[in-house]
């Protein structure tokens, strides 16, 4: 399994501890999302071809930066007419993953989510999942925006499997990474898309944010906010994700 990450990580991106922060008034970035059209098992290994032929979103920011190694996350996105498929690699010298179940408080573990508008003409209408490398999740629903209450919203059929190199939960040493594999339904967003299946050209407003844990706690995100303090909920800055024509790893024969 190192080998297999080990080549992952030196095919999609160099981890960089100093990545210089993004500005909060710049444009928010976005992604194209390559299809895929070959099963994509749910194991954490990203051993598909699919995987390793996807682009990355790019480096995440660190808006509220204080102090200690920014470290970094790599995010890559696929799809097919069933599910969004999400790739999660994040570097951690010190591993923190204390809950299991679903709808504990992974936020304090080590964790990573997106938060996502099915409706991109409605960035305030989204739905949120977190999970971090041992299989606990939390699922969320904002439809009237961050400033007003969640409502109970329970994701159906979503796969995570995890793994890492290192030691959860011990500081005595130091890790190197650990990875998660998401599957998503579609269908828990139909009554709010265009279309399911979804179409090529359909899309999202999202963002991809990441807690520390115990340790270096920091907080990242792939589309930076513009708030004093650290907060996950600004819409208004979600990136952009769009749905591509274009199959991984190799083009659909004409």
């Amino acid at each position: 399994m190192r080998n297999t990450l080990s080549k992952l990580i030196l095919g999609i991106a160099v981890i960089c501890s100093d990545s210089a922060t993004m500005a909060a008034d710049s444009n928010p970035p976005e992604y194209e999302i390559a299809r895929t059209t070959s099963k994509i098992t749910i194991n954490g290994k990203f051993d598909e071809a699919a995987w390793f032929a996807a682009p990355a979103v790019g480096k995440f920011q660190f808006p509220w930066y204080e102090s200690g190694a920014r470290e970094q996350s790599i995010v890559k996105l696929l799809w097919d007419d069933d599910r969004l498929y999400i790739a999660s690699l994040c570097e951690d010298r010190h591993i923190t993953a204390l809950h299991e179940k679903h709808d504990e408080p992974v936020a304090t573990d080590d964790c990573i989510e997106i938060m996502l508008a099915p409706n991109a003409a409605r960035p305030a209408f989204y739905f949120n999942v977190e999970w971090n490398v041992i299989g606990g999740y939390v699922d969320g629903h904002r439809p009237n925006g961050p400033n007003a209450p969640r409502v109970e919203w329970n994701a159906e059929g979503v796969e995570l499997a995890g793994s890492f190199i290192g030691t959860l939960n011990d500081d005595a040493d130091e890790d190197e990474y650990w990875c998660v594999e998401v599957a998503i339904p579609w269908q828990n967003f139909e009554s709010h898309m265009a279309s399911n299946p979804p179409l090529a050209g359909a899309e999202f407003r999202a963002n991809f944010n990441r807690h520390g844990g115990v340790t270096n706690e920091q907080y990242s995100q792939w589309s930076a906010a513009d708030t004093p303090t650290p907060a996950f909920h600004v819409p208004h800055r979600f990136g952009l994700l769009r749905l591509s024509s274009e199959t991984v790893p190799f083009a659909a024969q004409e």
